[in-house]
């Protein structure tokens, strides 16, 4: 048993107290983030504000730029898609889960390449390269930018893009060292299909109704 223990958790043998336990916080409100988001709750934001806060601090002084900066444009999309999702289309109703439309889909093209040139430009200058783990960073940043965009144009295939990115972070993490980091992504992945189910019922319903 102390030689499982050691292997998932042993690496936080060097780290300050404090900052495992800001890891920990973060993940709760991490996990209550996605949560939220998979009920279709406006508490997606508040809760995932907090969350990527954290991190960013946490990421900051781990080196990891890349996840810094997702985390940093999670906050900021946070802001956004709490207006979004508050929103009145009109007296009566807020903005609604909807397909993307063809724009959406440019548009995501785009915000995808222009992550993917952000992050190596990131990397270039503060020399951060590390192998192949920097490379498989750069793709998850792209496809978190992708995924949060979505989510917060209260788009359904915002979950395909948090399933594969999740799918990517639970090893990826895992390999950095960050063993409740890698647990949470793992969370986030089942909760990421449970999401896009829901969501998807949500809209078939909608559309029944119309």
């Amino acid at each position: 048993m102390n030689l499982i223990f050691d292997y998932l958790f042993g690496q936080y043998s060097t780290y300050d107290t404090l900052d495992i336990v800001l890891e920990i916080i973060a993940v709760i409100f991490g996990f209550m983030s996605v949560w939220y988001s998979k009920q279709n709750h406006i508490f997606v934001f508040p809760t995932g504000i907090i969350s990527t806060a954290i991190f960013v601090y946490l990421l900051l002084k781990w080196g990891l730029l890349g996840d810094m900066m997702i985390n940093i444009y999670y906050f900021t999309m946070s802001i956004y898609g709490w207006y979004i999702w508050t929103r009145k289309v009109d007296d009566t109703h807020e903005t609604p889960i909807t397909l993307t439309t063809k724009k959406d889909r440019q548009i995501s093209v785009g915000i995808f390449i222009a992550a993917i040139i952000a992050v190596i430009i990131i990397y270039t200058i503060f020399d951060k390269w590390s192998g192949f783990v920097s490379y498989v960073d750069i793709l998850t940043t792209a496809i978190f930018f992708v995924g949060m965009w979505l989510m917060a144009k209260r788009k359904v295939e915002n979950w395909i893009f948090w399933i594969i990115g999740d799918i990517i972070s639970v090893p990826l993490y895992f390999y950095k060292g960050f063993t409740f980091t890698s647990l949470q992504y793992l969370g986030f992945t089942v909760l990421a299909i449970y999401g896009y189910i829901a969501w998807k019922k949500h809209l078939n319903k909608e559309t029944v109704i119309a």
